[in-house]
């Protein structure tokens, strides 16, 4: 079986080759991309086609390479992309495939990516944006190959057979799977498991808000959590209250009941999304303690919530997506340390100086997980440091001069 290539064909990977980063021609490119997804009639719809044109514009761009401390500003170094770039993006993010690519093209590299198995009206979208910037620039043509496939395995070894760097997206059971394909002698791998969220709330500090900020808290948490259904890894599934437990019953029932109504606008609950989530409320009978909480000014399916007595680094293994929350509440931000586990990769806050502290807390203690300190609501803001690698330097290679 053969491959279904949305975009390009072999002989566009066989002309790929390797550049500087941040290669001019990279950052056109891009920019084009960003005013076309921007100006897309069918923007609005998708949060995320929109999110992805600003943080590709020309003007992002430039800070990114701002921030790349480590990398010459003078195109005449020695630092250029590894080759090809394969990324096998996950089923169940739309938009994923479309940063790492990115990052990848910015690391000076040509680019073959597995687009989701999943069907995303936004992925075809974007794929119809690029198709068209390329029948108008093909010098631009080598930059990409989007393909589909399924599992066939020969398709995958012929793939990590020409790839200098593989990139995978997705659970650990898909890893293993992937991992059955070599790489070729010199290839390197990026692995992007399978990782969980948390985001920590100081109740005193919310209820100190005024009613807009409390809304805008409301939308933050629903931008985090049900706009990708909580399958992104960055989606916080474990909520910490900070404070004195009647605080700590006040912040909770309010930030629920103002949540409520926004969740139930825009989040549609499919059947089966609520019999996992069923499932998953039988399995936390087996945790000690823990209790479904019943909401006494709303009663819907969207948002289920069970409270924990305390943390343990097992705790996240009973997790599910569609709405499912843990939360525990305590006066101690140190409490967190059990689930900040390698698995654990985004801690969101919201509260006065939580920034400072829980940074100060994973400095201190060196925990295991961890990887991103965010605000509340910027959990699915994508940036060239992600799960700890340094994705530039990843994707490139320096000559020794």
């Amino acid at each position: 079986m053969e491959p279904e290539y949305i975009l390009g064909n072999e002989q566009v990977l066989e002309q790929m080759r390797a550049m500087h980063p941040f290669d001019e021609t990279v950052i056109q490119f891009l920019d084009e991309i960003s005013k076309r997804l921007l100006k897309h009639p069918f923007a609005k719809e998708y949060p995320d086609l929109v999110t992805f044109g600003f943080w590709c514009r020309r003007a992002s761009v430039m800070e990114m390479e701002k921030s790349v401390s480590w990398l010459p500003p003078a195109r005449e170094h020695g630092v250029m992309g590894r080759g090809i770039v394969f990324h096998i993006a996950p089923s169940n993010v739309a938009m994923n495939f479309a940063y790492s690519f990115a990052a990848a093209l910015l690391a000076g590299n040509g680019n073959l990516v597995r687009l989701p198995s999943k069907k995303f009206p936004q992925v075809d979208y974007f794929c119809d944006v690029v198709k068209e910037i390329l029948k108008e620039h093909r010098e631009w043509q080598t930059f990409a190959c989007f393909v589909k496939y399924g599992h066939e395995k020969e398709i995958t070894d012929r793939f990590s057979e020409i790839s200098d760097v593989r990139v995978i997206w997705g659970g650990d059971a898909a890893i293993r799977e992937i991992r059955k394909s070599p790489l070729k002698i010199r290839g390197k791998e990026i692995v992007f498991a399978d990782r969980y969220s948390i985001a920590v709330i100081r109740a005193e500090d919310y209820l100190f808000l005024s009613e807009e900020q409390k809304k805008q808290a409301a939308r933050n948490f629903y931008n985090d959590t049900y706009l990708m259904d909580q399958n992104a890894c960055t989606s916080p599934m474990l909520l910490v209250w900070l404070g004195e437990e009647e605080t700590v019953q006040r912040a909770e029932e309010l930030f629920w009941e103002t949540a409520f109504p926004w969740i139930k606008k825009k989040y549609e609950l499919q059947a089966v999304q609520a019999v996992k989530k069923l499932q998953a409320m039988y399995r936390m009978a087996a945790v000690p303690g823990a209790v479904l909480v019943k909401n006494k000014n709303f009663s819907d399916n969207r948002i289920v919530r069970v409270k924990v007595p305390e943390l343990f680094s097992g705790l996240m293994d009973y997790r599910e997506n569609s709405g499912f929350f843990i939360e525990y509440g305590t006066t101690e931000l140190e409490d967190i340390l059990p689930v900040l586990t390698e698995r654990c990769q985004t801690v969101s806050f919201l509260g006065n100086s939580l920034k400072e502290e829980l940074a100060e807390l994973v400095k201190k203690n060196c925990p295991s997980g961890v990887d991103r300190i965010v605000p509340m609501g910027k959990t699915m803001d994508f940036s060239l440091i992600w799960d700890g690698y340094d994705l530039i330097r990843e994707m490139s290679r320096e000559v020794g001069i």
